[in-house]
């Protein structure tokens, strides 16, 4: 865990791509390295919305919601908003103000995982 979910307005030509490219950078783990988590854990979704609208347009933009354990607060949470928001605008060319970024950390014992959850992998 964590899990990125990506809804956009802009049509990628290959989401599988894409997907494995938010998790790797050229060979940079993206997602894992930004987030502290071994790539083991990483999970992107991407839904392509042709309805998404943004300030009253279907101009390029998204929502994102960021799930992760132990590693969201204020500080981590803006460093982690410069680096999504400066890939969306690299491969998406989505505007830093086209756009929301959510973070929730449900906690460790509400996230199920190998038929038990976090919280007894990894204790409370």
């Amino acid at each position: 865990m964590p899990t990125l979910e990506l809804s956009t307005n802009v049509k990628i030509t290959d989401p599988k791509k894409f997907a494995l490219e938010f998790s790797k950078v050229d060979d940079i783990i993206f997602s894992a390295d930004i987030l502290k988590k071994p790539e083991l854990y990483i999970t992107v979704k991407y839904v392509y919305n042709e309805t998404l609208t943004f300030q009253g347009t279907f101009d390029p933009a998204f929502t994102m919601t960021v799930y992760s354990l132990d590693n969201l607060n204020e500080e981590a949470n803006e460093m982690y908003s410069k680096a999504f928001f400066g890939f969306f605008m690299e491969k998406l060319g989505i505007p830093g103000d086209r756009g929301y970024i959510t973070f929730i950390d449900p906690g460790r014992a509400f996230i199920g995982h190998k038929s038990t959850t976090f919280a007894k992998i990894f204790g409370k």
